[in-house]
Parts: structure tokens; C-alpha cells; sequence
């Protein structure tokens, strides 16, 4: 035996919360503006870019909100 235990899976996500970045790959040592907002974070998005997770929650439901406005004034 390697010792090593299986990986969980994620617990189900919480109402209200959209992104789950417990994970190490979000953390950075340096700390950059986010993204959004512009105040230093050294958490990381999918894509190694600085962001807050609120900040990068904030804008999900943004567009989230703006593409359904589109579609239900039949602009998409």
C-alpha cells in the first residue's frame, strides 16, 4: 500500500456560495490587485488571475443577471 487515501469529494455547495477555492492553487505568496475591485489579494481565479473570491462571485451574478435580462427582452 502507497498510504495514501482516496480524495473526497466536495461537500455540496452552501446556498449562496458559488465558488469553492479551498484548494492551494488559489493562493499566491505575492499579493496583486484584484481584478475587480483593484485592493491586493493573493487568492488566484481558475486562470492565475488576482481576484477575491466575493469579487469573482459579484461578477458571475452579474452576467449571470445581464444575460438573463438579454434573453428575456429577446436580445439574445
Amino acid at each position: 500500500m502507497t498510504g495514501r487515501r482516496p480524495r473526497r469529494a466536495p461537500p455540496p455547495p452552501v446556498e449562496g456560495q458559488l465558488l469553492d477555492w479551498r484548494d492551494a492553487s488559489h493562493w499566491a505568496r505575492t499579493a496583486k490587485p484584484c481584478r475587480y475591485c483593484g485592493f491586493d489579494t493573493n487568492l488566484r481565479d481558475s486562470k492565475r488571475s488576482p481576484a477575491h473570491k466575493v469579487c469573482a462571485e459579484e461578477a458571475i451574478q452579474l452576467r449571470t443577471t445581464e444575460a438573463a435580462d438579454a434573453y428575456k427582452n429577446g436580445l439574445i
